[in-house]
């Protein structure tokens, strides 16, 4: 072969892989270790953590009337990080009191101990092996964090989620556990037709029973679960008060916001923490 015929090949197969890498989906990038927090990202059927740049930042001491719930999982989240026995854990109750943040404020207060946030959505729960795996030689703490997670039934994240918590040959790693938070106790939808055992169709199921203990055994997989509870009103207006002193209202302003906070409330049918924090930041934008 030719020098010239050499060539034109080269040529030619650099074109054909230059239309190649056109359709084919770019490598996923690097891990960057040194961060604190990270999203499990897909593209096709690749996986990998992507560092979140801009943390959403707020401390232990900033979430308001939850004390209880925030005693134990603080106490679990240091077992963690000393390498104790350490639970799961599952967060369920009324929306806006603090089930998210209270996980955010744990990689505030630990960040700098290593401790490590992945926030995993709930369409990829299946993909949980594979990020045990990833991280499984890693010396940081990691917290695997899914927010307002359920399953219909059916679903393939479901079964992972199972194997993951317990009940699978593989372990999920010393330096892995995982925060969930849901509006579902037992994270699946549940039926009257399965509370009226006494009644039974002539095609339905045998034992119906062994269904619902089928819904009832992912949750019970969680070592800890942890129930909050809508805020009264004297605990709301203390949140709101925080927050306006936080912002930098003066005690007079403080004050003054109580009527507009309570209507502010009432118009989102809510005295959450969420609903109290974003009232101070309508007030204090108004008032400072």
């Amino acid at each position: 072969m030719s020098a010239t015929d050499l060539s034109t090949l080269i040529h030619r197969a650099e074109r054909v892989l230059a239309q190649l890498e056109a359709w084919l989906p770019p490598a996923p990038p690097d891990t960057d270790w040194t961060a604190h927090a990270f999203r499990w990202r897909k593209r096709g059927n690749r996986g990998w953590l992507d560092a979140v740049q801009h943390v959403s930042v707020i401390n232990p001491g900033d979430l308001q009337h939850i004390d209880r719930q925030k005693g134990i999982i603080d106490r679990n989240t240091q077992h963690f990080l000393h390498k104790k026995p350490a639970n799961n854990v599952l967060m369920t109750g009324a929306r806006g009191t603090g089930k998210s943040s209270l996980v955010k404020a744990m990689l505030a207060a630990y960040g700098a101990q290593g401790l490590r946030l992945i926030e995993v959505d709930k369409a990829d729960m299946g993909d949980l092996g594979d990020i045990v795996d990833l991280v499984g030689a890693r010396p940081e703490r990691f917290i695997v964090f899914c927010d307002d997670l359920s399953f219909e039934e059916g679903e393939p994240g479901y079964k992972a989620l199972k194997s993951v918590l317990d009940g699978s040959v593989s372990s999920a790693g010393d330096n892995v556990l995982i925060y969930a938070t849901s509006n579902r106790r037992h994270l699946m939808p549940e039926y009257m037709s399965e509370n009226l055992s006494a009644q039974h169709q002539a095609d339905g199921e045998i034992h119906p029973g062994e269904t619902v203990e089928e819904k009832i055994s992912l949750s019970e997989r969680f070592g800890l679960w942890l129930s909050f509870y809508p805020f009264k009103q004297d605990d709301y207006l203390d949140i709101v008060y925080y927050w306006l002193k936080e912002s930098g209202c003066t005690p007079a302003d403080i004050e003054a916001s109580r009527t507009e906070a309570l209507q502010w409330a009432l118009e989102r049918g809510s005295r959450s923490g969420r609903v109290a924090r974003q009232f101070a930041r309508d007030w204090s934008a108004r008032h400072v």
